[in-house]
């Protein structure tokens, strides 16, 4: 029997960019709502080309092809990669010689445990430019990460480059993962479902990872 593995951080008030407020109650309306205010990039996302104004023929969050969410992906543990560390093709192991075109790669260094502190923001491991350029050259389908970003966010000219190489080759970023202890597998079936939004740059996501 598979196993479903939720990736998915829980939205909630007080994370940022996020706010959950009553709308209807039971006991006054005769059922309970709420309303969401959510950031494009909160929690659990995933990138669309229009969030560095890159258009790579699907530019929006709401036009990428639904297939595009179905990624078998290999799962990299690089924990010992420490604050604000580089992320390189050295690091892929065995996997460098295994992946095929289309297929994913996940990352997972622990740094979900830090989701509410500055740490997760300023201190964050990221993916490198080699191992942006590796991924393009092997036509990597996606990366997958725990911290809210791919790339260093208080370094605008890092930001920008990183995101705009992996974005311009197509490839899907999936950022602010977790429970990727949970993962027993070197590969999974990886699913990621954003919100279909029209128009916009990015999307809170559901995401699975299914082991066999």
């Amino acid at each position: 029997m598979p196993k479903y593995i939720d990736l998915t951080l829980n939205l909630e008030s007080g994370m940022r960019g996020v706010s959950v407020d009553v709308a209807r109650r039971i006991e006054k309306d005769g059922w309970n709502a709420t309303t969401f205010h959510l950031y494009s990039h909160a929690g659990t996302h995933m990138d669309a080309p229009l969030h560095f104004d890159r258009d790579n023929g699907i530019n929006t969050i709401d036009v990428i092809p639904v297939e595009r969410f179905f990624v078998d992906s290999y799962l990299i543990d690089v924990s010992t990669i420490g604050d604000k560390g580089l992320i390189l093709p050295s690091h892929l192991g065995d996997v460098i010689d295994k992946i095929k075109a289309g297929e994913g790669l996940i990352f997972k260094t622990g740094w979900s445990q830090y989701v509410g502190e500055d740490k997760f923001r300023d201190d964050l491991p990221r993916i490198s430019k080699e191992l942006v350029k590796w991924c393009i050259d092997k036509k990597v389908g996606l990366i997958g990460v725990e911290p809210p970003s791919i790339a260093d966010v208080n370094n605008p000219q890092e930001l920008t480059e990183i995101h705009a190489l992996v974005l311009d080759a197509g490839i899907m970023i999936v950022e602010g993962l977790c429970n990727l202890e949970a993962i027993t597998q070197e590969k999974v079936h990886l699913v990621s479902l954003p919100l279909r939004v029209k128009g916009a740059d990015g999307a809170p996501a559901r995401v699975v990872a299914i082991e066999e």
